[in-house]
């Protein structure tokens, strides 16, 4: 009996969630989002695509806030074990590799059309007698300024804002991890503004972004429908850019956190995959930086 009693005190209480209403509002909010870009990009709908890409939008922000909720309470009472904190990080791991793949997919489809499509419509690979035929006047060359069917735009610029904005985001990579070292510290007040010094630099360089693609839209006639090259650019780039929010958001729920006093040196896996998230996302843009703005 002593024997099977400190066996069974070697166990841990695990806390099984009941069900959540919040991934299929979550699924709803997707569903939303890609019909209502679709549709903008389509012009389907009778013009309502941006209107649905609102409401997913919107949609989403409610599931992320009553999500985020609801396991805040759950691990403010107590309610999480050792293998819980686990799981969790078992589960950021595979989610940050799930988005490492996901952009994968995106450079592959950049370095294809550069390395194989772009070349072959001149006339590398044994098609030079084609390209004469069909496109004689095609020039193949990074950036595609001018695509075969005659669509010319201007390639945007690597050293303006593009540049700013990789510094604004380095920047917040470097006040993320002072913020993290305060946090493993105790000390609460230089997390508080570290983190929130952070959220700003987001927000800073997302605000950069949108007049990055007003001038390349008003001034460039860089559009997602200007080829090949402008497919690229807008794909990459702006989701990207979503990462960049969705991160902001988790960022800035994170410092109400720390401000409401949650968290301690020892417990604080939350702003840990955050940070995680956030320095994912800057290894990514100097990748776009490097790949789309710069070769």
């Amino acid at each position: 009996m002593t024997t099977d009693t400190n066996t069974d005190a070697q166990y841990e209480n695990y806390y099984v969630p009941a069900q959540s209403k919040w991934p299929i509002v979550g699924a709803i909010a997707l569903f939303f989002i890609a019909m209502g870009a679709g549709s903008t990009v389509a012009g389907l709908f009778g013009g309502n695509g941006p209107w649905m890409l609102l409401i997913g939008t919107g949609i989403l922000m409610f599931m992320l806030f009553g999500w985020f909720r609801d396991v805040i309470h759950e691990s403010m009472g107590g309610l999480y074990s050792a293998q819980m904190d686990r799981s969790f990080r078992q589960g950021m791991s595979w989610f940050i590799f799930s988005e490492v793949m996901f952009f994968a997919a995106f450079f592959g489809a950049l370095f294809y059309a550069r390395v194989i499509a772009v070349p072959w419509l001149g006339g590398a690979s044994n098609n030079a007698m084609t390209a004469a035929v069909l496109w004689p006047d095609f020039i193949p060359g990074w950036p595609l300024v001018k695509t075969p069917g005659g669509t010319e735009t201007t390639a945007m610029g690597a050293w303006g804002l593009p540049l700013i904005n990789t510094i604004i985001l380095l920047a917040s990579s470097v006040t993320l991890h002072f913020a993290h070292v305060a946090m493993e510290e105790g000390n609460r007040q230089r997390v508080k503004l570290f983190l929130g010094v952070t959220v700003l630099l987001g927000w800073i360089f997302l605000g950069l972004q949108v007049e990055e693609y007003v001038h390349a839209y008003q001034e460039l006639n860089l559009r997602l429908d200007s080829g090949i090259y402008g497919n690229t650019f807008f794909l990459l780039t702006g989701f990207h850019g979503m990462h960049v929010f969705l991160g902001s958001i988790i960022l800035f729920i994170i410092w109400l956190r720390v401000l409401k006093g949650h968290m301690t040196p020892e417990h604080h896996f939350a702003f840990q995959a955050g940070a995680w998230y956030w320095h994912f996302v800057d290894v990514v843009w100097l990748c776009l930086f490097v790949f789309v703005y710069i070769l």
